[in-house]
């Protein structure tokens, strides 16, 4: 399973990382990503990174502002959002897939595991 952890409020212009702790499975998945789901809206990729750590993508709106890192002593995969904007808030869902991702977006449908979601407020 995938269990989320470091959400809550910040203040625009703030900094949060996200944190995704993998169990159960350490063997069979080779790249996690983080989603971001806005009431109203699809859920859409923000970033994902390989197994190894030496792939890494990032949505547009994400790039220049956050960090994707693995650790993989650990089986976590972390997220440091930085210069947040109340466009960044919603609910975060980091998810892993058994089949290697070619660089480009990700989208949920491919995604084979799931964590259930922590909320990102951005808010003054």
């Amino acid at each position: 399973q995938l269990v989320e952890s470091g959400g809550g409020l910040v203040q625009p212009g703030g900094s949060l990382t996200l944190s995704c702790a993998a169990t159960g499975f350490t063997l069979d998945y080779k790249a996690i990503a983080w989603f971001r789901q806005a009431p109203g809206k699809e859920r859409e990729g923000v970033s994902w990174i390989s197994r190894s750590g030496d792939t890494t993508y990032y949505a547009v709106s994400a790039k220049g502002r956050f960090a994707i890192s693995i650790n993989n002593a650990e089986n976590t995969v972390s997220l440091q959002m930085n210069s947040l904007e109340s466009d960044d808030a919603g609910l975060y869902y980091c998810a892993a897939i058994r089949l290697e991702l070619i660089p480009g977006p990700v989208h949920a449908y491919e995604m084979d595991y799931w964590g259930q979601g922590i909320q990102v407020t951005v808010s003054s």
